[in-house]
C-alpha cells in the first residue's frame, strides 16, 4: 500500500492536543464515557509484539512525517490530527487502526485506535515501552465541552525512541505540524531541567476555564502505551 507524504512549512502556534473531533469512516466508534479498563485483563506487559524490523519500519515511516502539513493515502487526504497521523503510518504497512467493532457515533479517532489496539494487541501502563508502540493521553482538551477533567483518550502518538534518562520521544501532531515531543514518567511534573533538557513537552493549551489541578505536560496527561501485535 503506497502513501504519499507531502511536507510543508512548519507554523508555530498555540498548542492544542488532537483537537479535531471529526473522523473518517468507518462510522463505528467508542463510548463517550470514560472507558472501564482493567490493565490486568490484558496480556502481560510486554511481549515482543511487532518484530524489530516492523518496529523499525513504523518508526522510520513516522519520522518521514515530521514537519508535514498534509497527508494523503492512495490519493485520499487523511484527517490532519493526531489520530489521522498515527493511522496513516500504520496504513502504509497494511494496518487500519480505525478498524474496530465498537459502535458509538460520539467517539474520536483516538478512541477508535485505542479500541483497535485493545482488540488486536495490548494496552498497558509500562513502565517499559519500545519504539513503534503507541502512547495515549487523557484530558489534552475538553472533548465534551463541560469544563471538567473527564475526557479520556484525547491524544495519541508513536514512540520513536527512549533516551538514557527514561525520556520517551514520540512523534505526533500537537500544533500545526507533526513534531517530536518528550515525556518522562519519572518526573511527570517537570518541563525542563536546570541545565535546559526538556523532560516533558506541553501538550495541552492553558485556558482560563481549566480547573486548578489541570496538568498540561505529557507526563501528567499520560494514560497508556499500546502495542499493535501482528495478526
Amino acid at each position: 500500500m503506497r502513501l504519499l507524504f507531502i511536507t510543508g512549512t512548519i507554523a508555530v502556534v498555540t498548542l492544542v492536543g488532537c483537537a479535531t473531533p471529526s473522523i473518517e469512516s468507518p462510522q463505528r466508534s467508542l463510548s463517550n464515557q470514560p472507558p472501564q479498563i482493567s490493565i490486568t485483563a490484558h496480556r502481560p506487559c510486554c511481549p515482543s509484539g511487532l518484530t524489530s524490523l516492523s518496529r523499525s519500519t513504523i518508526v522510520q515511516t513516522a519520522a518521514t512525517l515530521v514537519g508535514a502539513t498534509t497527508i494523503t493515502s492512495k490519493g485520499r487526504k487523511i484527517t490532519y490530527d493526531c489520530a489521522g497521523v498515527t493511522r496513516a503510518v500504520f496504513l502504509k504497512h497494511g494496518i487500519d487502526l480505525y478498524d474496530t467493532e465498537a459502535d458509538d457515533p460520539n467517539a474520536n479517532g483516538v478512541r477508535l485506535i485505542y479500541d483497535h489496539v485493545r482488540r488486536h494487541g495490548i494496552v498497558h501502563q509500562g513502565p517499559a515501552t519500545q519504539p513503534g508502540d503507541l502512547v495515549f493521553f487523557d484530558n489534552t482538551w475538553d472533548f465534551n465541552g463541560d469544563g471538567e477533567l473527564n475526557d479520556p483518550l484525547t491524544h495519541v502518538g508513536i514512540v520513536e525512541r527512549i533516551e538514557s534518562d527514561g525520556t520517551v520521544v514520540f512523534i505526533s501532531r500537537v500544533a500545526d505540524a507533526i513534531q517530536r515531543y518528550r515525556m518522562n514518567l519519572l518526573h511527570p511534573h517537570v518541563h525542563k531541567t536546570a541545565d535546559g533538557r526538556i523532560l516533558n513537552d506541553y501538550i495541552r493549551r492553558k485556558l482560563p476555564s481549566d480547573p486548578n489541578r489541570q496538568g498540561r505536560l505529557a507526563g501528567e496527561l499520560f494514560a497508556f502505551y499500546g502495542t499493535r501485535l501482528p495478526s
